[in-house]
């Protein structure tokens, strides 16, 4: 094997993800798994999944991580990258330790992870390190090998993620009328959560607006609107706002809400806007029924002219960056020292968590990490 595509010590890729119902039948359940340990009734559970029943009950992820799967795949092997992608997740199936189970019983005892969800938060990054600490523990349980697990650094500053969603900002400003497209406004959305895991998030000793979550938001939104001046000359006013907050309403959580953003810009006078959801990978039901829905079906209702651009999705630049972020850390394992692409003013981000990084309420196990049990 050429050292250009040598993945060693790895011996697999676990594409790990959030899952999502693949029916009516799975929203309930699905949801019950997601809530798992807060009491919440089912007749609650079955308002809150509404917005699946507008799309028969299916939610989109499944699907995009199966392209997403078959994407990698394709591009591992046309790049004599040697390694099997398997994909497991936190709330459905496929679940998290089945495919473990699975790669373990073929063999597998070095696996390198992506996590699709590209930066640093308690649910996008520790709770998945606790996710596999779980499965570890249970494969130790049932005394099977247990497998070394190694997270992928955070990609949201990777030019294969930044550049795929620079271009879909061009596409949705060139779709927007001739005489509103100059003056359009960019938001930049991205899933809310609480002001207090905002705060938090990242290394102990994160600085800044917000800690690392918004942090790396904003420099990622700094970087795409700069990109897109040099291409048409324009720097578009903006703002980085959020969605889908899922929390008692007594719990601060990030703002403003895109919704309420639309119609801020509405009553200042904007002529348009481009929603530009930089916190989620691909196309999936916060994008399309809090984007696509909701918040477009509010711009109508305000006579505002908006697009919504595109997530990376299965854009080979992403794909690409995968492929090479694991032969970084296979580099790093090694013990030489890879390049490491990186754009904005943050830097590439750490392979292992520090400890204390992104906090959870109560201290739970979690591998991947400097405080791994499963190191």
């Amino acid at each position: 094997m050429s050292d250009l595509c040598d993945p060693t010590p790895y011996d697999a890729l676990l594409l790990l993800s959030f899952g999502g119902p693949e029916g009516p039948d799975d929203v309930v359940p699905f949801l019950e798994n997601v809530t798992r340990g807060r009491g919440i009734p089912t007749e609650r559970l079955k308002e809150v999944g509404q917005h699946y029943y507008l799309f028969g009950g299916v939610s989109p992820i499944n699907a995009q991580n199966r392209a997403l799967l078959a994407a990698l795949e394709a591009d591992f092997a046309a790049h004599g990258l040697d390694i099997p992608v398997r994909w497991g997740n936190r709330n459905w199936a496929p679940y998290l330790t089945d495919t473990l189970r699975d790669l373990v019983k073929d063999g597998h005892r070095r696996i390198a992870v992506l996590v699709t969800s590209a930066y640093a938060s308690y649910s996008g990054c520790r709770q998945y390190r606790e996710n596999l600490a779980d499965a570890l523990a249970e494969l130790a349980a049932e005394g099977l090998a247990v497998p070394r697990v190694d997270k992928l650094r955070h990609y949201f500053n990777d030019p294969g993620f930044v550049r795929p969603m620079v271009d879909g900002v061009l596409r949705s400003l060139a779709e927007l009328p001739a005489e509103v497209r100059a003056g359009a406004r960019l938001a930049f959305t991205t899933h809310s959560i609480p002001v207090a895991a905002a705060d938090s998030s990242g290394p102990p000793d994160g600085h800044g607006d917000g800690g690392a979550y918004v942090r790396q938001h904003l420099d990622v939104a700094r970087l795409i609107v700069e990109a897109v001046r040099r291409e048409t000359g324009v720097e578009h006013p903006w703002q980085l706002v959020y969605q889908s907050r899922s929390g008692a309403p007594h719990i601060p959580w990030l703002e403003p809400d895109i919704c309420d953003h639309l119609e801020e810009l509405h009553a200042a006078g904007a002529p348009a806007a481009v929603m530009v959801p930089i916190g989620f990978v691909s196309d999936h039901m916060e994008v399309l029924y809090d984007l696509d829905t909701e918040a477009v079906a509010r711009a109508a209702q305000l006579g505002l002219p908006v697009r919504r651009s595109a997530t990376v999705g299965t854009d080979p630049r992403f794909i690409a960056a995968v492929r090479e972020l694991v032969l970084e850390r296979a580099e790093s394992e090694r013990g030489v020292a890879p390049e490491r692409c990186a754009l904005g003013s943050l830097g590439p981000s750490h392979d292992l968590c520090p400890i204390g990084c992104c906090p959870a309420r109560a201290p739970r196990p979690a591998a991947a990490g400097v405080d791994s049990p499963y190191a």
